[in-house]
């Protein structure tokens, strides 16, 4: 069977990004996102127009490897260094709005649930979408590259 870990990471998050921005309604990026840094720790806005949708599939992937996690560990993921100048750098966490919309659109959509102590975690649904889309793309890898037709079985 083939998993989501086989698939290497950005060919699958924009696989799945442009099945969430083709196929699920209640994914779409708020008024707020083309004018919003991502995080403290960033100097401009995203330059991609479908950031929204790479972030909602990140999310998806991460909460399939990661089990239940929480706003706070994510925002934490997401975070990065932020550049004070002369002075040492500091880790900063990400914007914790764009996470929790994004998890939130992912509920009404029906990916992903929350969980009581735990955080949010995948619906049967939400794994099925994962596993599905990691098959389709597995086969096409394994017909650009015959030596991975063994791993389909």
């Amino acid at each position: 069977m083939v998993d989501v870990r086989y698939i290497p990471p950005r060919i699958f998050i924009e696989e799945l990004a442009r099945y969430l921005k083709e196929n699920v309604k209640e994914i779409k990026p708020p008024e707020w996102s083309l004018y919003a840094k991502t995080g403290s720790h960033k100097e401009r806005i995203a330059e991609d127009p479908d950031w929204w949708y790479k972030r909602c599939a990140s999310l998806l992937r991460k909460l399939y490897i990661h089990g239940p996690s929480g706003v706070e560990h994510l925002r934490t993921s997401y975070g990065g260094r932020k550049d004070l100048g002369l002075h040492r750098e500091h880790a900063r966490k990400a914007g914790g709005s764009a996470v929790r919309k994004a998890l939130q659109q992912l509920e009404a959509a029906g990916y992903v649930m929350h969980t009581e102590h735990e955080g949010r975690t995948l619906t049967p649904a939400g794994r099925a979408l994962l596993e599905k889309l990691a098959t389709k793309i597995f086969k096409t890898m394994a017909i650009e590259r015959p030596e991975l037709v063994k791993y389909l079985t």
